[in-house]
């Protein structure tokens, strides 16, 4: 897969492995078909012994592995058909910058916040893993604080620069992410990581911890920033909401969403929708029928650092990176989309 350039490894019992990259989701060809012996050795040489014992109990488990020249992957092995199947997803050894990333300034503006909740969100194999890490990397260089990150399983390593950072793996240094967020607040941190909201109790706790002077970052499964603010909302049961809508308001900093197309040279490139809070979201917020608001708020507060996916999908144009068909098929509005290349005459 690393002499691909691949970004993801499949490997099936009773079929030749599979890797996707940039030019598809192509057969190894020169790999011989896999049996039942050679996929259950692959598994057991990747994990300890303890993940052996998950496996069999719970039939799937998550995990990072490296190999011996230090490329680094999250690896889900599962069962299928009563045999074992393994994802391999290769991820970056060390953190990128914000702009080796290609992601806006204004990433890195949101991460110099003090205090607050900062949410990353996409679709699954979106980035929004190395964005966050870009987030650290940028604290870790320019704060002297106390990072504690809460990950499943760990992807990214980070050495303590002016920071110093303690990353806990779900399954080897904490049981749940809703206890490991309690105890983090004994931790004397600055800046608290959570890998993943996944349940009312760690939203609950990222949200305290963020009202109490924390500067918290978070990701989660949603499309865009008005469906985040539903989504977190909704992890509440209905006499809770109103409370929980004050709570985000007040702490809430800004939601970064992101989707990755393919530019002309085949890669992969991340379209962003950025939402900072202001006192016009804070009311959205508040006023769940002012919610449809949202989008008009950040296409009219380019001043915020605010954009639009149509915004990022535009300058990719203009530089001449992507196909304005392809764009249109990525945009949340194609209609402003087109706008926006009519009057340019593109």
């Amino acid at each position: 897969m690393a002499q691909r350039n691949g970004s993801d490894l499949h490997l099936k019992v009773g079929v030749r492995p599979r890797v996707r990259s940039s030019t598809g989701f192509s057969v190894i060809a020169n790999v011989p078909v896999l049996n039942e012996d050679i996929v259950n050795d692959i598994a057991k040489a990747s994990m300890t012994a303890d993940m052996w014992q998950t496996l069999k109990d719970f039939r799937q488990v998550d995990y990072a592995y490296a190999n011996s020249e230090g490329a680094r992957f999250r690896v889900n092995t599962f069962f299928q058909r009563g045999f074992i199947s393994m994802a391999f997803r290769r991820v970056a050894s060390q953190p990128a910058s914000v702009s080796e990333l290609f992601l806006p300034e204004v990433v890195e503006r949101l991460a110099n916040e003090r205090r607050g909740l900062i949410l990353v969100t996409g679709p699954t194999g979106s980035g929004k893993t190395s964005t966050l890490a870009s987030m650290i990397r940028h604290i870790n260089k320019t704060r002297e604080c106390h990072i504690v990150t809460i990950e499943d399983p760990i992807e990214i390593l980070h050495s303590d620069e002016r920071a110093l950072i303690n990353q806990r793996e779900i399954g080897f240094d904490a049981t749940s992410f809703a206890l490991a967020m309690k105890a983090a607040m004994r931790e004397d941190p600055d800046v608290i990581l959570v890998g993943e909201m996944r349940d009312e109790e760690t939203v609950h706790a990222a949200i305290a911890a963020a009202e109490t002077g924390h500067l918290v970052l978070s990701t989660l499964h949603t499309t865009n920033a008005k469906e985040t603010i539903s989504r977190i909302v909704d992890f509440f049961p209905s006499q809770q909401q109103n409370q929980i809508r004050s709570s985000l308001a007040g702490s809430l900093r800004g939601v970064i969403c992101q989707r990755l197309v393919k530019i002309v040279d085949g890669t992969l490139r991340p379209v962003i929708e950025v939402m900072v809070a202001n006192g016009r979201i804070a009311q959205c917020i508040l006023e769940p029928e002012r919610g449809s608001d949202i989008p008009m708020i950040i296409k009219e507060s380019e001043f915020y650092g605010m954009r639009t996916f149509e915004k990022s999908l535009f300058e990719l144009i203009s530089q001449d990176l992507l196909d304005p068909r392809e764009a249109l098929m990525s945009a949340s509005s194609p209609q402003d989309l087109q706008v926006m290349l009519q009057r340019t005459g593109r």
